[in-house]
């Protein structure tokens, strides 16, 4: 398939198949609490009824940088389908977190500006996972480019396992999952104030609800990556790294921002570090 054609199916099917995952997730937390749970397309409902409420806000430029956000996400996903460098990918997806950040600073509430300091806080802990995942990749593929670390002969995985072990867990910080939903739950099992979010409604709330979806879906497709001389084996894989957050998110409660931080560069250190360690010494 050709770069730009794997970039329109990105941009027309990411959102849907991000929403469809985001309803499957609530239907599932909603049985594991013995519960019935809404339908799955309920996240489509949900954005759309966002979409035509008001939009108050106590700054209006605090929608500009939630506008911002959900453009670089997009832009993060476009990147990564059309084979790009994956630390340019890198770079767009820290900017569009930044930009999350900014505008829930921007509305000068305190409890989104503790989201906001807690969204940091994550940002801090996931980011040098997410650096050694790439540059584990390079070490293996000689390249950068993700169309040249998909074409490689053999399954990752088998040479990084350490640093797809950590990379694992670095989703379920970026996923905002218990036990690291530190600044903002998708499920009200937590706190009724959702932190970074509280601030933000209308078609403000809807745009950051797809970007997630957007979001969900291209980071799925970097597990894909690990496994991506095998396709139908990569897609499962992807698809059992989300059941798999899934269920730690129901099983866990929420850690304090120390242990959450303390754990993310200790596996970043010993399984992430490590494996690139055992690669170098291998050469």
């Amino acid at each position: 398939m050709s770069p730009w054609l794997r970039l329109i199916v990105y941009l027309v099917a990411a959102p849907v198949v991000g929403g469809v995952l985001s309803g499957w997730d609530r239907r599932v937390s909603a049985r594991m609490q013995s519960r019935r749970g809404p339908p799955i397309l309920q996240p489509f409902y949900d954005v759309l009824k966002l979409w035509q409420k008001q939009n108050l806000a106590n700054h209006p430029s605090q929608n500009y940088y939630v506008l911002f956000f959900f453009l670089l996400v997009v832009f993060t996903g476009a990147l990564f389908f059309a084979g790009s460098d994956l630390l340019l990918v890198i770079f767009a997806l820290t900017t569009a977190s930044i930009f999350f950040v900014l505008g829930a600073y921007k509305a000068s509430s305190p409890y989104s500006f503790i989201g906001a300091e807690r969204e940091l806080i994550q940002i801090m802990a996931y980011e040098p996972m997410v650096l050694l995942t790439a540059i584990g990749m390079y070490m293996v593929t000689k390249t950068f480019y993700i169309g040249g670390i998909a074409n490689h002969g053999g399954l990752l995985v088998l040479a990084l396992p350490g640093v797809f072990l950590g990379f694992v867990f670095a989703l379920e910080i970026k996923f905002r999952k218990s036990p690291f939903d530190l600044s903002s739950s998708h499920h009200a099992h937590q706190e009724l104030v959702r932190g970074i979010t509280t601030e933000f409604s209308g078609r403000t709330l809807a745009l950051i609800e797809v970007a997630h979806w957007y979001e969900t879906v291209f980071l799925l497709g970097w597990v894909y990556l690990f496994f991506a001389s095998s396709p139908v084996l990569g897609v499962v894989m992807a698809l059992g790294v989300y059941v798999f957050v899934v269920l730690v998110d129901n099983v866990f409660a929420r850690l304090k921002w120390q242990a959450a931080l303390g754990s993310a560069w200790a596996v970043t250190a010993v399984l992430g570090f490590g494996n690139i360690v055992v690669l170098s010494l291998q050469r």
